[in-house]
């Protein structure tokens, strides 16, 4: 059985002024998801500023995700690493926090090989009975995840039952699909392509859209789902233009920025990220007013 089929939000961590994590904002974003039919909170991915979260708040804003949610929707806590072994530990302690799955971005900078990335994630589903989700987003990594290894890691790790995929590559998906039969847990890492991996098979999205349009996103990819192709493929392009928007500067600056011009008030960002420019600002602000964004 799926983790999750749907809209997954990748969540953004709210932060006071002083850049702490603000919990009880956490606790609202995740009441206001789940109210506007979000199926699944992903906490701690890239959009979650995962990468400047010390261990010890990574683990606590897990911990806190779980706890808000009290098991209305499933929970996937981003626990990936470029260090195997921190990825296990990571692992292990969502596990122990109560998380229904987790998602672990392929590990970054040192550019494993293929037989590294076998290696990598099959010691981490040794070291735990969460289901695992791949998470395949080169473009920031770089290193790809090959269908072949993908397909193998599937085939061999019981508990690694998914991937999220931000390739951006149609043919090495749909290549993919093939090589396990469908059997796959398919889920976008581009809320550009919901509709094509859809197609191929896919069950999901995790989604940056969702944090400030989570009833739409969660229509798109169900009306497909039910056979509505007509209605998920009107949400798709009908968002095309805010999407490209809420990536005109490296995620999660612009959702960040989206969601305080709404008034969620999620604080800032952590350094290195930095302020949106006023050029994007006002092309977000247009792009959001055209698409008739309201909280």
């Amino acid at each position: 059985m799926a983790i999750f089929k749907g809209a997954g939000v990748a969540i953004v961590t709210p932060m006071n002024a002083d850049c702490s994590v603000n919990y009880d904002k956490l606790a609202e974003l995740i009441d206001y998801q789940i109210d506007k039919g979000t199926d699944c909170i992903v906490i701690c991915g890239t959009t979650g500023e995962s990468s400047t979260l010390s261990e010890e708040e990574h683990i606590e804003v897990i911990k806190a995700a779980v706890s808000f949610v009290k098991g209305r929707i499933p929970v996937v806590a981003g626990t990936g690493s470029n260090a195997t072994d921190t990825a296990v530990y990571l692992t292990k302690e969502a596990e122990k926090a109560g998380a229904d799955g987790a998602l672990l971005v392929t590990p970054y900078y040192n550019k494993t090989t293929q037989k590294g990335l076998k290696a990598h994630y099959s010691a981490i589903a040794a070291s735990t009975d969460l289901p695992l989700i791949v998470y395949n987003v080169p473009s920031r990594t770089g290193v790809n995840v090959e269908a072949a290894t993908m397909a193998d890691l599937f085939k061999s790790c019981d508990n690694i039952v998914g991937i999220k995929e931000a390739s951006g590559n149609i043919t090495q998906i749909a290549d993919l699909m093939d090589l396990t039969n469908g059997e796959l847990e398919l889920y976008s890492g581009n809320d550009d392509q919901v509709i094509p991996l859809l197609s191929l098979g896919g069950i999901g999205v995790i989604s940056v859209l969702s944090n400030i349009c989570p009833a739409d996103v969660h229509e798109l990819v169900t009306s497909y789902l039910a056979g509505d192709h007509a209605r998920g493929l009107a949400i798709q392009l009908r968002a095309m233009k805010l999407i490209k928007a809420l990536f005109c500067e490296v995620n999660p600056i612009p959702v960040k920025t989206a969601m305080n011009l709404l008034g969620y008030e999620v604080g800032p960002l952590r350094l290195p990220l930095t302020d949106m420019t006023e050029q994007h600002i006002e092309l977000l602000k247009a792009e959001m007013k055209n698409y008739g964004v309201v909280r």
